[in-house]
């Protein structure tokens, strides 16, 4: 195990963990756009959306899988070229139902991106130094939230929004390039793991009987839940509802990404210092109590843009802190199977943010409140299983 951490190393990390995302938040102010150019009814145009999610749930299992019996550069290389390959095909779907499937299966290429980087960081590094990696990885994945959305709005506006789609396959082409240039083998496909089928099944029925491994997954999928309410509301609630403009809509949802990668960076610091566990126990906590203000708020009748901008600004710098440092702990002590940890962690995040995100469309009008009660929702639900998971521990300084 190193105890430096190469720069370049996260980088092509972040890359590759930024490109699903990207591929979502590039696609955000296309929404309105697609609707009306596949006449697709809005439901239908969320479906898109509601697909890659679960895509990216449904195919992390599959990859960290084989991560932990290949290694973890071939099923990158897998998983990227069914990135490209979807993305083409999306780029060219004539039709919504078409375009839903292509999105599911691109979501699938994603996956490989979204769970093994996490596992490449376990490999390396472990504790504080594990935390300060995966905020660097953190800082360079959320680049995308910041200028995704604000480059979605000027391909779209230069080649309409199938020009999205190329712009990601040559992104994924990139990063392959990257990791193929830069990327070692972190994990031999010969170091130890059973790579039979009772040997799969036996790593993740020890995982779902880890309490504490499944606590701090979901600590982080309620964080997770509340922001992709966000992403899938946010559109119509501050384009429609508001009245922003696209760029301004992007502006907007940046201005919240910049606070969580913010405060991310501050992970590594106050572990060292004070303890992974407070850590998460704190911020998940002032993260509860400032979303059951905005609650509080358009409950009483408020309806200002500015008071929703300004307090999930706070509550995503909050997020910053909670995410990468759960993750972090729930991965510590599953080293040998770290790809399969981390790919459980990810599909149970991500299918709960999509179960979140269908449950709370069901409700939506197009208004903030419905918006707002699952962001809140998903808050206070993260400082229960907070104290559950952590409120006996001290918080050693690992």
């Amino acid at each position: 195990m190193s105890s430096a951490i190469s720069l370049r190393l996260v980088f092509i990390l972040g890359l590759l963990s930024a490109i699903g995302p990207f591929a979502i938040d590039m696609y955000l102010p296309a929404l309105p756009q697609i609707g009306a150019s596949l006449q697709a009814p809005v439901g239908a145009v969320q479906a898109s959306l509601t697909a890659f999610f679960l895509a990216l749930g449904v195919g992390q299992p599959l990859f960290g899988t084989l991560a932990d019996m290949w290694g973890r550069k071939k099923p990158l290389y897998l998983g990227l070229a069914i990135f490209v390959l979807a993305s083409i095909g999306c780029a060219l779907a004539q039709d919504i139902h078409t375009l839903v499937v292509l999105r599911f299966i691109q979501g699938l290429g994603a996956a490989a991106g979204m769970a093994i980087p996490r596992a490449v960081v376990r490999d390396l590094h472990t504790g504080h130094e594990a935390a300060r990696m995966m905020s660097l990885l953190m800082l360079v994945f959320s680049v995308s939230p910041i200028l995704a959305p604000l480059a979605g709005s000027g391909v779209i506006a230069v080649g309409g929004w199938r020009m999205v789609f190329w712009v990601v396959a040559v992104a994924a082409l990139i990063g392959m390039v990257a990791m193929a240039r830069g990327l070692p083998e972190t994990r031999a496909a010969s170091s130890g793991v059973d790579s039979s089928l009772g040997g799969v099944l036996k790593a993740y029925g020890l995982l779902l009987r880890d309490w504490h491994y499944l606590g701090l997954v979901f600590i982080g999928a309620c964080a997770m839940a509340g922001f992709f309410v966000y992403l899938a509301g946010s559109p119509f609630v501050l384009i429609n509802h508001y009245g922003l403009s696209t760029t301004q809509y992007s502006l907007a949802f940046a201005f919240n990404a910049i606070a969580f990668i913010g405060a991310a960076q501050f992970t590594g610091m106050l572990g060292k210092r004070f303890g992974l566990v407070p850590v998460v126990k704190l911020a998940a906590t002032a993260s509860g109590v400032v979303m059951c203000c905005l609650l509080a708020y358009y409950l009483m009748g408020g309806d200002q843009l500015a008071v929703l901008i300004g307090l999930y600004f706070v509550a995503s710098g909050l997020m910053g802190l909670v995410i990468p440092t759960t993750s972090v702990l729930a991965l510590e002590a599953h080293g040998q199977i770290a790809g399969t940890a981390s790919a459980l962690l990810g599909t149970l995040q991500m299918l709960t943010g999509a179960v979140a995100m269908q449950v709370v469309g069901v409700f939506s009008s197009g208004k903030p409140l419905p918006m707002v009660v699952g962001m809140a929702t998903g808050a206070l639900c993260g400082v229960l299983l907070t104290w559950i998971t952590l409120g006996g521990q001290r918080g050693a300084k690992v």
